[in-house]
C-alpha cells in the first residue's frame, strides 16, 4: 500500500511538473528568441514538492535542445531506490513536455560539503558519454559540458553582468579573478578590452576558457605558469593571458608588480578547498582581504565587480573608504530569473585621485 501511494503521489508531481514546464517554455520563448538567449533557466522548485533546477539548451545554429539540472538537497532523507525512480518519472515528464530526448536530460545533486569533501567528476548523472554543446548568447558562443562537472560551464543567472561587462570593456585592461571558464573575459575581449588577463588555479578549466575564444575568433593564446618567468612577467601588447594559479597566491604578487587593470571582475565560489589552493577559501570570511587586495589593482578611476552566490552573505561598503560601493544585484534579474535569487553583486568604484599603489 505504501508503494502505492509513493507512486501515485510520483504521477501527481509529474503531471503538475510537466504542465508547469510548458507554461514557462512558452513564456520564455520568445523572450530567448528575441534576445538571443540560447541558455536559460527554464524552472526552479516553482513548485516546492518538485525540488528541481532546470536549464534549457539550444545548440547554436540549430539542433537538438538539452536539459540539465540539480536535486536540491531535500531537507529530510529519502530512500535512494525511490529517489532514483522519482527522478526518472520527472525526466520523463520533461521530455514529453518540451519534446526532449530524455537521453538529453541530465540530473546532478547539489549537497552541502562536509568538511574535506570536494565535489568531483560526474556531479551526480550515472552516464559515462560525454555530451559538449555550444550554445549561443547573443552573438557570442560558449561550449557547455553536460555531463561531467556539476556545473555546465555557463552560469545563465550571470548573463546580463556578462553583458555590462561587455559595455564597459572598450580601451580598458581587464583582470578576471577565478575565471572559471572565461565566459566574462570573452565578453570584455569581444567589447573591445585593449588587455584581457584570465586567472584560475584549474588549466582545464581556462583550456576550456582559450575553447570559447577561439569559438568567437579571438585570439586564444596560451596557459602560463604562476609565477612568470622571463618574457611572461613583462607581457606586451594585448594578446590574452591564461594565467593557471592561486588566487590567494597571484594576489599579492600582483601587487609587488607593475601591473595595474581598469576593470576587475571576482567571482569566486563560495567555499573552496581544492588540494590546487594553499588553503580554503570561505568568502564569507575573506571577502575583505581578496576586495582589498582587488582594490590595490585598480588603477585611479577603475571599476571592480564582485559577484557572490553565498546565502546570507552581508557587504559593509563602509569597510572600502576610497572606493564608492553600491549593491547593484537588481539590475541583474534577467526575465528567466524574475522571482527567483540571483547571486548578490557590488560594484566597486575607486577614486580617480586615489593614490597609486606599487
Amino acid at each position: 500500500m505504501i508503494g502505492g501511494e509513493n507512486s501515485d503521489k510520483t504521477a501527481r508531481q509529474a503531471e503538475m511538473f510537466a504542465n508547469r514546464l510548458i507554461k514557462r517554455e512558452q513564456h520564455l520563448r520568445k523572450w530567448a528568441g528575441r534576445t538571443g538567449a540560447g541558455a536559460y533557466r527554464l524552472y526552479d522548485r516553482d513548485i516546492p514538492e518538485i525540488p528541481l533546477a532546470l536549464d534549457l539548451y539550444r545548440p547554436a545554429g540549430g539542433g537538438d535542445a538539452a536539459l540539465c539540472g540539480s536535486l536540491y538537497r531535500r531537507p529530510y532523507e529519502k530512500d535512494a531506490g525511490e529517489e532514483a525512480l522519482w527522478l526518472t518519472a520527472m525526466k520523463k515528464a520533461a521530455a514529453h513536455a518540451l519534446g526532449i530526448d530524455a537521453e538529453r536530460i541530465f540530473f546532478r545533486e547539489r549537497k552541502k560539503l562536509k568538511n574535506g569533501e570536494r565535489y568531483a567528476p560526474g556531479g551526480g548523472d550515472s552516464r559515462t558519454d560525454r555530451v559538449l554543446l555550444d550554445t549561443a548568447e547573443g552573438d557570442l558562443r560558449f561550449r557547455v559540458n553536460l555531463t561531467d562537472y556539476l556545473d555546465t560551464g555557463l552560469f545563465p543567472d550571470r548573463r546580463l553582468l556578462r553583458a555590462r561587462i561587455r559595455a564597459e570593456a572598450r580601451g580598458k585592461r581587464v583582470l578576471n579573478l577565478f575565471a572559471y571558464t572565461c565566459a566574462f573575459s570573452v565578453c570584455a575581449a569581444a567589447g573591445g578590452a585593449v588587455s584581457v588577463d584570465s586567472v584560475d588555479k584549474s588549466r582545464r578549466s581556462l583550456d576550456w576558457g582559450m575553447t570559447n575564444f577561439a569559438l568567437n575568433g579571438l585570439d586564444a593564446g596560451r596557459i602560463e605558469n604562476f609565477p612568470p618567468h622571463g618574457a611572461e612577467a613583462s607581457p606586451t601588447g594585448n594578446r590574452p593571458r591564461f594565467i593557471a594559479a592561486d588566487i590567494l597566491r597571484f594576489l599579492p604578487a600582483a601587487r609587488e608588480s607593475a601591473r595595474r587593470w581598469d576593470l576587475i571582475i571576482l567571482d569566486p565560489p563560495s567555499f573552496s578547498n581544492s588540494a590546487k589552493m594553499t588553503g580554503t577559501l570561505d568568502i564569507r570570511r575573506d571577502h575583505r582581504e581578496i576586495i582589498g587586495a582587488c582594490l590595490e589593482l585598480l588603477a585611479p578611476g577603475g571599476v571592480l565587480y564582485f559577484s557572490v552566490n553565498a546565502r546570507s552573505f552581508r557587504l559593509d561598503g563602509g569597510d572600502w573608504p576610497a572606493a564608492r560601493v553600491r549593491d547593484i544585484t537588481g539590475q541583474f534579474r534577467d526575465e528567466d530569473f524574475r522571482g527567483k535569487k540571483v547571486p548578490a553583486c557590488f560594484v566597486f568604484e575607486k577614486d580617480r585621485d586615489a593614490r597609486e599603489t606599487a
